[in-house]
C-alpha cells in the first residue's frame, strides 16, 4: 500500500490528511470555512513533518478535484503541485462528489438497490450532483441541477436514493418522493480519500502535474443548468 497525503478544498472545509495501508494516519480539519489559505499551509507542514517523523516514504499526493469552490479548488491544487514537483511525487485526482459518498458507505447500512446522489451547493435551487450505485459506478454524470419536484424522477421511481452534501438540505422541500431520502452533516474531508486515492495508486491513474487543472464546471458557465425533468 501507499502512503499518500490527501488535500480536500472543495467547500468551505479545509482538510489535510495522510493515508497508508488503507487507513487514514493523520487527519487536520477546519470546518469554520472558507479559511483555505490562512489554514492549508500550517496543516500540509503538519501532515509532511508526521510522515518524516514516521521515516516513511511519501509516495504520492491525493488533490480533491472538484465540483466545488473555485478559490478552494484553485489554492488546494496549487499547493498539492507545488509538493509534487518539490518532492518528485506523482499527483492523483479525486472526484468531491464521490468523496462524499465514501463515509455514507462506510457508516450507513444502505438497501442493496440504495443510489446515491453527492449533491454540492451551487445558488438559489440549483446543486452540482451526480448518481452511483453503491459500488460507486457511475449512473449518471455530473450535472448542474435546478431543483424542482420532478427532479430524479427516473431513478427515484424504481430505487431508494439518498441526498447529501452541502447542496442537499435546501432540497428537501421539493424532493418528497417516498424514495427521497436525505443523511445530514456529510462533508468532503481529506480523511475520506483514502480508498478512492489508493484505487487510482493501485491503477497508477496519475495526473500531469504541468498541465492539471480542478473542474471548475466550466461547461456549465456558459449555459444555465439543466432543469431535470
Amino acid at each position: 500500500m501507499a502512503c499518500i497525503l490527501n488535500i480536500e478544498t472543495s467547500t468551505e472545509v479545509c482538510s489535510v490528511s495522510v493515508s497508508q495501508d488503507g487507513l487514514a494516519v493523520f487527519s487536520k480539519e477546519d470546518m469554520k470555512g472558507p479559511s483555505h489559505a490562512v489554514q492549508l499551509g500550517s496543516f500540509v507542514d503538519e501532515a509532511i513533518s508526521f510522515v518524516d517523523s514516521q521515516a516513511t516514504p511519501l509516495d504520492a499526493v491525493a488533490i480533491s478535484c472538484g465540483p466545488g469552490s473555485y478559490t478552494g479548488l484553485r489554492i488546494g491544487t496549487s499547493m498539492a503541485k507545488g509538493i509534487c514537483f518539490g518532492r518528485d511525487l506523482p499527483l492523483i485526482a479525486v472526484s468531491s462528489l464521490e468523496i462524499l459518498c465514501v463515509p455514507v458507505l462506510l457508516k450507513y447500512d444502505l438497501p442493496e438497490n440504495a443510489l446515491l446522489c453527492p449533491m454540492i451547493d451551487a445558488r438559489r435551487m440549483e446543486v452540482y450532483a451526480a448518481l452511483y450505485d453503491r459500488s460507486l459506478k457511475v449512473l449518471r454524470e455530473v450535472s448542474a441541477d435546478i431543483i424542482d419536484e420532478n427532479s430524479y424522477r427516473e431513478f427515484l421511481d424504481h430505487n431508494p436514493v439518498y441526498f447529501f452534501g452541502n447542496g442537499a438540505a435546501k432540497c428537501k422541500e421539493k424532493l418528497t418522493h417516498p424514495n427521497a431520502f436525505f443523511i445530514d452533516n456529510v462533508l468532503p474531508e481529506a480523511r475520506w480519500m483514502f480508498p478512492l486515492a489508493e484505487k487510482a495508486w493501485l491503477r497508477s491513474d496519475f495526473k500531469d502535474v504541468a498541465y492539471f487543472e480542478p473542474f471548475y464546471l466550466k461547461e456549465f458557465v456558459a449555459t444555465k443548468p439543466k432543469k431535470l425533468l
